[in-house]
């Protein structure tokens, strides 16, 4: 069975997201999150739940569907004119929220203001193969590339339209921007919901949009609660202080779906944890045991690698770490993703093999190393991490763990502080090229490719893959140079692949909601029980 069988027959989700009965009209919906948006402004980063907040105000020129397949947004249809010209045909008839029409003047401007109001986790990565934008007529759009990029579709489902009116003097820096959309001033959409207001790291607060173009939405008033405390999220779910809530923390499952009071809805995520190695020729935290310099980086040594490949109990860390809210990965992308490799098989744990191999690389004894990971971004991940560490720690590795808030973790980790990491990370394009082309291709600013290799990584064969598959515009020879690129990490090990989360909603009985396998929780998908 694979495990990202669709939780919901398409009849459900057809009732749910469908026309709403009049008497479940006017009615407010609150939800408790993790965490919230970094801005108001839809280009400031590219973090998971950056997006999933701004979706609401905005809508993308290409939609993600719930298991993200490719669906029309304010594009109704996309085509390849030739190898490096994309034409994209616009919906006619959109309003943004203050009355205007949009246009593919608002499509042009939005591209070309990413680069300088982007911050944090760049949403360039959406834009990088972009050259050129010709406007055909006001409902037509060519984009022009800077070669074959087969792939520009799945990169514009996080292309987050704002208004060319409403932003223009919003958009020459992130300071700017920062002023223009956190007031409410440019934050002018064409998405189901308008913005009222936002208080950072506690809540943003939405109001129905009339005027929307597509399905029409029960919920006349959405509030969006930031509540990173997993305890605290679930006590406001059963004192009823908030409708639904997003990532339950896998322990309090079972009790919760004992709650006759509330129902729990599971969706395998594309969410997975993955380690990275440090390359570089002196990183700053591994050392020899004692504290003293070591002659070399172990890390570039791939019997390193391997052995701490396999010190880790895979099976062990979804089925007592995550307390059964995970699923084993053997690659950077989940099955689901075009490009995974059905030959890559997970590893399986050998600690006695990793002694070995350790010894064989010169370290009998193992050596000195920080574990930094965020503690508040996917379910589990504290845990999970600390897991690790102990697992290592077995082996013979000194693992100093350092868990992390993700506000500390991710500033930390661009500006190169940490020597060995594990973050979570999802393929939100439904496409693998979108992970291999960030994290494993060489860091390379005159190429936009690498943009999230931050410790040296170089692998030529690697990066040949990536560059050839970014072009092929024939689809099953894209997806043979995507499958050996996942194959060649695998047995290169830059990064670990170790596990993806299963998500958990839980909601009071009157509600119901569409999961989605990127795990964004969105009021789109949430509607009135039958």
């Amino acid at each position: 069975m694979s495990i990202f069988r669709v939780l919901r027959t398409a009849s459900l989700a057809a009732a749910l997201l469908g026309s709403v009965s009049a008497s479940a009209l006017a009615a407010d919906l609150t939800i408790g999150v993790r965490a919230g948006p970094l801005s108001v402004d839809p280009h400031f980063t590219a973090a998971g739940t950056h997006a999933e907040a701004v979706k609401h105000i905005f809508d993308s020129l290409v939609k993600s569907g719930n298991n993200l397949e490719l669906e029309p947004g304010l594009a109704t249809s996309w085509t390849a004119v030739d190898a490096t010209t994309w034409e994209f045909k616009l919906r006619q008839g959109v309003k943004f929220h203050d009355g205007s029409d949009f246009t593919a003047e608002d499509v042009k401007f939005s591209i070309e203001r990413i680069p300088a109001v982007t911050g944090p986790n760049p949403t360039t990565i959406y834009v990088r193969r972009v050259r050129g934008i010709e406007i055909i007529d006001p409902y037509t759009i060519r984009i022009k590339t800077d070669g074959p990029a087969p792939t520009l579709p799945n990169d514009f489902i996080r292309l987050f339209i704002v208004s060319h009116t409403a932003a223009k003097d919003f958009s020459a820096s992130a300071d700017k921007a920062a002023e223009g959309f956190n007031s409410g001033k440019a934050a002018i959409g064409t998405g189901p919901y308008k913005f009222v207001s936002w208080t950072p790291k506690e809540q943003l607060v939405l109001e129905k949009f009339d005027g929307y173009w597509g399905p029409k939405e029960p919920w006349d008033k959405v509030t969006r609660k930031e509540i990173p405390n997993d305890a605290a999220r679930v006590a406001q779910l059963k004192a009823g202080q908030v409708d639904i809530i997003a990532r339950i923390p896998s322990s309090d499952v079972p009790t919760l779906e004992k709650d006759t009071k509330l129902s729990i809805v599971r969706q395998e995520s594309v969410y997975l944890f993955n380690i990275a190695f440090d390359f570089r020729d002196k990183p700053p935290q591994v050392s020899a045991k004692d504290g003293s310099p070591l002659p070399k980086n172990p890390f570039q040594d791939p019997k390193v690698r391997e052995a701490f490949d396999l010190a880790i109990d895979r099976e062990a860390l979804t089925e007592v770490a995550m307390e059964g809210m995970g699923a084993v990965q053997s690659q950077l992308v989940t099955p689901n993703i075009f490009g995974w490799n059905p030959n890559v098989k997970p590893t399986k744990a050998d600690p006695k093999k990793a002694k070995a191999l350790l010894a064989e690389a010169g370290y009998p004894n193992g050596f000195k190393v920080t574990f930094s990971f965020t503690n508040d971004r996917l379910p589990g991940d504290k845990d999970v991490g600390t897991t690790i560490a102990q697992m290592l720690t077995a082996v013979g590795i000194q693992v100093e763990a350092n868990a992390q808030p993700g506000a500390v973790f991710f500033p930390a980790n661009t500006r190169g502080d940490y020597s060995m990491t594990m973050s979570g990370w999802g393929t939100l394009t439904g496409e693998a090229n979108y992970t291999l082309s960030s994290l494993t291709h060489s860091n390379d600013p005159a190429k936009k490719l690498g943009a999230f290799n931050l410790r040296g990584y170089v692998n030529p064969t690697m990066d040949k893959l990536i560059e050839d598959a970014a072009v092929e515009m024939d689809t099953a020879k894209r997806e043979k140079l995507l499958m050996d690129a996942n194959a060649l990490v695998a047995t290169d090990r830059p990064y670990l692949a170790v596990a993806s989360t299963i998500s958990a909603w839980g909601m009071k009985k009157t509600i119901s909601i569409v999961p989605r396998s990127d795990e964004d929780t969105l009021a789109m998908n949430i509607r009135p029980a039958k």
